[in-house]
């Protein structure tokens, strides 16, 4: 009989031993995110004793900070520009924030600010170059490239072209394209930057627009007329620069109200005349 007893198994042994292994399991657990909380602490403390003393250190003063590119901005307003100063650490300078400073003048076109350890903070800019004033009611510097970069003051150029007769929709600043007079008038003038050119924007007082006709130029001393209309500038400049070789090889450079170039096989020129304003009309 006592061959058929079934042995029981002690259940409340095998539980107690189980509870044993998931206590210790969380225990370690525990231990392990609080020592894991213990060394991410002692490192940030360690990276910030690090920071602080790196940011604060002589050996990293800005005995020098070197500026490039200035032409109508000096030194020091750059500086003040840029609000740095010499003797600042300059592991302590944000770089980007330096550089968007110096963007946000009216002046600066690129920016680029560079440490060169031990003790050098070097800054070069390029500033926009004035091409012409456009009136639009209100008068705006546009640069070579065509941009409006600042509203004109009494301080700025005047010795540029004056564009009148655009409108802001010929801009386009939300980033489409220009309109045809507008590019009409940007072609005149790159054409008066090349060097030795017939009519070089300094000559050039005023540009006129007319969305119908084309431009029409007032330029050299007494603002004389020059009628370009719309297209083939270069052969047109090429033909003002033959016009105008012609009358001074007459002696009679100065004497000129006007030179119609609109169509280049018809080219009037309005000289005047003796004891008379209106003058006379003579094709070439």
């Amino acid at each position: 009989m006592l061959g058929n007893k079934h042995i029981k198994k002690n259940y409340y042994k095998g539980t107690s031993i189980k509870r044993r292994v998931k206590i210790l399991q969380r225990f370690i657990f525990c231990f392990e995110i609080v020592a894991v909380i213990v060394i991410l602490t002692v490192m940030s403390f360690v990276f910030i004793l690090g920071h602080d003393f790196i940011t604060q250190c002589d050996y990293f003063r800005a005995d020098k900070i070197a500026v490039r590119g200035g032409n109508r901005l000096s030194k020091q307003h750059i500086l003040e520009q840029a609000n740095i100063n010499k003797g600042i650490n300059i592991l302590s300078v944000n770089l980007s924030i330096i550089r968007n400073t110096l963007l946000a003048h009216s002046w600066i076109a690129e920016a680029e600010v560079r440490r060169e350890l031990p003790d050098i903070i070097s800054i070069r800019i390029k500033e926009h170059e004035p091409l012409a004033i456009l009136d639009l009611g209100r008068r705006f510097l546009i640069n070579v490239n065509g941009e409006v970069f600042k509203e004109w003051t009494a301080s700025d150029p005047d010795v540029l072209p004056i564009v009148s007769g655009l409108q802001f929709s010929d801009l386009n600043v939300s980033g489409g394209s220009r309109s045809t007079a507008f590019n009409a008038v940007m072609e005149v003038l790159r054409l008066g930057r090349e060097p030795d050119s017939i009519l070089p924007n300094g000559r050039i007082r005023k540009i006129r627009v007319d969305r119908q006709t084309g431009l029409t130029l007032y330029a050299f001393d007494r603002a004389r007329v020059i009628k370009l209309g719309y297209h083939d500038y270069p052969d047109k400049y090429e033909r003002l620069e033959n016009v105008l070789f012609y009358l001074k090889r007459k002696r009679c450079f100065p004497d000129f109200n006007s030179i119609d170039l609109n169509h280049l096989d018809r080219i009037v020129v309005n000289l005047v005349s003796d004891g008379s304003s209106a003058g006379d009309l003579k094709e070439v």
